[in-house]
């Protein structure tokens, strides 16, 4: 999953090297990521409206919940 957001982001972006992400695991059920860009990139990966974001959190969702697990992407400015 993190490979999968990471993939997205990266592409989303004009400075991919500044793409890292976290993943935490508060419970054995849940999953969070935290996904940091540049400063510059962080209208792209939310997108218009919190679109792309949006979409982003669907995706991970449905690939979450293959698992069996709850999955949660937070996007730090």
């Amino acid at each position: 999953m993190k490979e999968f957001i990471e993939f997205i982001a990266k592409h989303l972006v004009d400075t991919p090297e500044n793409v890292s992400i976290e993943e935490v695991h508060p419970n054995e059920k849940t999953i969070e990521m935290t996904l940091k860009v540049g400063p510059d990139d962080v209208g792209k990966v939310i997108g218009k409206q919190g679109k792309t974001a949006q979409a982003m959190r669907t995706l991970l969702t449905a690939i979450a919940a293959k698992e069996g697990k709850r999955a949660i992407l937070k996007i730090l400015d």
